[in-house]
C-alpha cells in the first residue's frame, strides 16, 4: 500500500480532475500546462504562468499551488442517539491512543405476538448480531463481542458519545467471530443456560412479557461490548436482525416455531420496523500520544507535523484558509479554470482498517463550530458546478446550503481530492464571504437532523502531515 500511495500521488490530479478536452490547440497547451502544475509551484501571480500561443497575445493561463495551515479540533455535544447503527469496538494506535466504543439500545417485545405456552420446549434460543460494517487489523483472527443487560433504563432523552450507562458484569451471550474479508455478517452467539431458562419460562407465562411497560421494567435494554486487544470495530445495526430468537416447539411438532426480541419496533399497521431508542459511547485515552494535548471541546490544537480526523470520537480537522485571502487579493481580470482541495497521501493503513470514504467541508470560525444560516441549516462548501449563492424570498444573495461538496479518497493513491473552482470563484467575485473550514467525516444538515451521519456510526479515521493538505488553482488571465 505504501509504494502505490508513493507512485500515484502525483498523477491524482490528471486521473480525477482534468475537465479540460484536448480539441483546439489552446486546450492542448493548457493540458501541458496542467502537466507541470503537478509537480511545480510558485507563490507569486505576477511571475507565475506561460502564455499560450503568444502570437494571438489574448490569454495568459497560471497556476497556484499553497498549503492551508491545519489544526485538529474535537466537537462538542456530539449527538451520537438514534443512528440506528452502534459502534462497537477496541482499538489502539500511536496517534490517537486507546479508544473504546460500547453500544447500547433498548430492545422490543410485541404484545400481540403469540408467546410460547407453559408446555412448550426449547430448542434453542440465539443472541443475533447484525453486523453491517467492519474495520480492523487482523480481521482473519477470532474478535470476541459479548451482550450484558442494563441495570437501568434508556431514557427518551439525547445522549452523547461521552455517556455511558451500567451494565451487568456478566454476559448473558457472548461469542468469537473470524470475518476474514466480509464486511458484513449475521452472528449468532448461545446465551448462558441459567439466562435461558430464565427468560424462555417468563416469555412462556411471566407477566414482564404482558406489555411493552412491564418488559422494560424487567429488561431495560443492552449494552454491546468488544474485546479489548481486538484492534477492530463493528457497526451493528439495529433492527428485526439484532436481538434475541427464541425457537421452540411442542410435543409432536416437526417444525420449530420462534419467538423474537428484536432492536426494533414494528410500527401500528405496517411490515416497517424502526430501530429502538439507542446511543454508542466512546470513551478516549489519548496520554502518551499527541493527541493528548487536545482536552477542549471547540478548541483547536497544533499537534506536530500532522492531524488527524477520528470518527466516533468527534476529532475534526481546522484548516486556516486566509492564504485565500493573500491569493485572490493580489488577481484581478482572471477566471478560475480549475481549483482543487486536495489532502493526502494520508499515512498508510492495514488492510482493512478503512479511513472514512469521504469528508464534508463546513463554514467555521473563531468558535470552531459550524456556522448556521437564519433557518439552522449548517453553511458548508458546495459541490462544483451548483449555485454558491441563490436569492432568497427577500431578494438577498444568501449562501446555498443543497449541495454541498464531498471530498473523496482515491483508494489507490490514498488522497482526498475534489474540485472547488466554483466556490472559489464566488469568494473571488465577492458573492461569498472567506470563511475557514472544518473537515468532518460524515454530513449533517442541522444539529437537528444528526440520523444515518457516517462520523457517528464508526471508528474510522486517517492521520496526513499538514503539508500534504493543499488548494492547487489554475486560472486564466485576459490581456
Amino acid at each position: 500500500m505504501t509504494s502505490a500511495l508513493k507512485q500515484n500521488q502525483k498523477n491524482k490530479l490528471t486521473k480525477s480532475f482534468t475537465v479540460f478536452t484536448p480539441t483546439s490547440p489552446v486546450n492542448l497547451a493548457l493540458g501541458a500546462i496542467l502537466s507541470l502544475f503537478l509537480i511545480s509551484s510558485c507563490s507569486d501571480p505576477a511571475t507565475v504562468g506561460i502564455e499560450l500561443a503568444p502570437g494571438n497575445n489574448q490569454i495568459g493561463v497560471f497556476f497556484e499551488d499553497f498549503e492551508l495551515p491545519a489544526e485538529v479540533v474535537l466537537l462538542d455535544s456530539f449527538n451520537t442517539t438514534n443512528q440506528a447503527v452502534l459502534i462497537v469496538g477496541e482499538e489502539e494506535d500511536d496517534f490517537f491512543g486507546k479508544t473504546s466504543a460500547t453500544g447500547y439500545a433498548r430492545v422490543a417485545i410485541n404484545p400481540d405476538a403469540s408467546r410460547p405456552a407453559e408446555n412448550a420446549l426449547l430448542d434453542s434460543i440465539f443472541f443475533q448480531l447484525n453486523v453491517v460494517s467492519v474495520s480492523g487489523n487482523d480481521l482473519d483472527q477470532p474478535k470476541y463481542f459479548s451482550i450484558h443487560k442494563l441495570q437501568e433504563q434508556i431514557l427518551d432523552t439525547v445522549y452523547y458519545n461521552f455517556d455511558a450507562l451500567a451494565y451487568e458484569a456478566e454476559a448473558f451471550s457472548s461469542g468469537e467471530v473470524v470475518f476474514g474479508e466480509n464486511t458484513d455478517s449475521l452472528v449468532n452467539m448461545q446465551l448462558e443456560e441459567a439466562f435461558a431458562d430464565e427468560i424462555f419460562q417468563k416469555m412462556q407465562t411471566g407477566p414482564e412479557f404482558n406489555n411493552l411497560i412491564s418488559f422494560r421494567e424487567y429488561f431495560p435494554g443492552i449494552a454491546i461490548k468488544a474485546r479489548e486487544g481486538d484492534n477492530s470495530t463493528v457497526g451493528v445495526g439495529l433492527g428485526a436482525n439484532t436481538g434475541i430468537t427464541a425457537y421452540y416447539h411442542y410435543e409432536g411438532d416437526t417444525v420449530s416455531t420462534s419467538y423474537s426480541i428484536p432492536t426494533g419496533i414494528r410500527l401500528s399497521g405496517s411490515t416497517q420496523t424502526v430501530a429502538t431508542r439507542s446511543f454508542s459511547g466512546v470513551k478516549s485515552d489519548r496520554a502518551g500520544t499527541p493527541t493528548q494535548v487536545v482536552t477542549e471541546p471547540q478548541e483547536s490544537y497544533d499537534v506536530g507535523a500532522q492531524v488527524g480526523m477520528k470518527s466516533g470520537v468527534g476529532i475534526a480537522i481546522r484548516l486556516d484558509t486566509s492564504p485565500l485571502d493573500s491569493f485572490l487579493d493580489t488577481l484581478s481580470g482572471i477566471t478560475f479554470n480549475q481549483v482543487s482541495l486536495e489532502v493526502g497521501a494520508i499515512e498508510s493503513y492495514e488492510e482493512g482498517d478503512y479511513p472514512p470514504s469521504a469528508f464534508s467541508v463546513y463554514f467555521t470560525d473563531e468558535s470552531n463550530e459550524f456556522l448556521e444560516n437564519e433557518d439552522g441549516a449548517y453553511l458548508l462548501v458546495q459541490g462544483d458546478g451548483q449555485p454558491q449563492v441563490i436569492m432568497d424570498e427577500e431578494g438577498n444573495m444568501v449562501p446555498n446550503v443543497s449541495s454541498p461538496v464531498s471530498v473523496r479518497i482515491d483508494p489507490d493513491t490514498g488522497i482526498y481530492g475534489q474540485l472547488i473552482t466554483s466556490h472559489i470563484n464566488a469568494i473571488f467575485r465577492g458573492d461569498l464571504v472567506r470563511k475557514d473550514w472544518l473537515l468532518y467525516g460524515g454530513y449533517v444538515y442541522s444539529k437537528n437532523s444528526i440520523g444515518g451521519d457516517a462520523f457517528r456510526r464508526s471508528l474510522r479515521q486517517f492521520v496526513v502531515d499538514k503539508n500534504k493538505i493543499k488548494v492547487r488553482a489554475v486560472y486564466s488571465k485576459i490581456r
